[in-house]
């Protein structure tokens, strides 16, 4: 029997502006509900009741209809986003009717939690919360799900790992991250901490600024070698505006 999906909002094209399909054209489909309590979430809308009146209980075949409304023919890659997309294993079916269309899939998720689904992800983005977040990583439930990964094969070209930095303690912790599993790609994004900020441009200088700190860091560590670090490309681009 098919299971509904909550969903928050379906945009796009547009671009991807983190992780590993950076500046990749695509379309979102932003489900509602988290398993964390971020405290500097970008799409807290999703959880913290803001948004509640905007959730729509959709089935598969339903956002796949309102992808084709909204992105016509525009697109060939579809990012799933949250909240915590992997609460739902109803996940799977949206997948099998992205795929049937030939659409790749993008999809991005704190490591809380294991769905089958995984194996069938074209770019699984796996983002452990740092200290600043206020969570705490349960590393015995990420190590096996990044050990089921790596029976699927599917570390080297599907799979990476990304943690946002803040400050000084979260460096830390991403150096931890990547130490402990070392065979995964790995990135490094810096945190947006100006959320209400709603100058593009004096935002745009701020984030530049932390953008070229952690550069630095990165540069003089010897433990974080092998790694890519990134800006967050969407807020470069639009600031914090939402649906971008």
């Amino acid at each position: 029997m098919a299971s509904n999906i909550p969903v928050i909002e379906i945009f796009g094209p547009t671009i991807q502006g983190e992780g590993m399909v950076i500046g990749r054209k695509t379309m979102f489909v932003r489900t509602a509900g988290c398993d964390y309590r971020c405290s500097w979430c970008d799409s807290a809308f999703t959880w913290d009741g803001s948004a509640k009146e905007q959730i729509k209980q959709m089935s598969a075949e339903q956002i796949y209809h309102e992808l084709k409304k909204v992105g016509s023919d525009r697109f060939d890659h579809v990012t799933i986003s949250g909240g915590n997309p992997a609460l739902y294993d109803s996940i799977n079916e949206l997948i099998e009717v992205l795929q049937e269309n030939n659409i790749q899939i993008g999809l991005e998720t704190q490591g809380s939690k294991w769905q089958d689904w995984f194996t069938k992800v074209d770019d699984l983005t796996i983002s452990p919360k740092p200290p600043s977040s206020g969570m705490d990583t349960n590393f015995d439930t990420l190590d096996k799900i990044i050990a089921k990964l790596k029976k699927h094969q599917r570390i080297k070209g599907n799979v990476s790992l990304k943690v946002v930095v803040f400050n000084d303690q979260d460096f830390e912790y991403a150096k931890q991250v990547r130490v402990r599993y070392n065979e995964v790609p790995f990135f490094l994004q810096v945190g947006n901490e100006n959320l209400g900020d709603e100058n593009p441009t004096q935002l745009m200088e701020k984030l530049i600024g932390s953008y070229e700190r952690l550069i630095d860091k990165v540069i003089a560590s010897n433990d974080l070698n092998d790694v890519k670090v990134l800006p967050q490309l969407h807020t470069l681009l639009w600031g914090n505006k939402r649906g971008v």
